[in-house]
């Protein structure tokens, strides 16, 4: 049986062989937004979304960690129901919505 936040939809693909080298070789500005992730980002599709991110954002580093947020925040409302509940405020119910 499954239990807690391993609950998420994020599809389970093999670790690296040395996950900790391969966060270590990522773009400082990509580690500083993981610091403050609330999701475990592998680091490989942590590099792929930065860097659609950052080509996307022209080079512009924060409007590419803006973009990270809003994929992560998506994901989240995505999955929270089925982690947490139908209740918990991230689900698309109870969405709180920036005015």
């Amino acid at each position: 049986m499954r239990r807690g936040n391993d609950k998420c939809s994020l599809p389970r693909r093999r670790r690296a062989v040395n996950p900790m080298a391969e966060y270590d070789r990522l773009p400082a500005d990509l580690r500083r937004w993981l610091n403050g992730a609330a999701l475990p980002w592998s680091p490989r599709s942590a590099l792929r979304a930065w860097q659609g991110a950052l080509r996307d954002a022209g080079g512009d580093a924060a409007s590419a960690a803006r973009a990270l947020s809003g994929i992560e925040e998506r994901l989240l409302q995505r999955d929270a129901a089925k982690v947490w509940g139908a209740s918990h405020p991230k689900t698309a119910r109870g969405a709180v919505t920036a005015q």
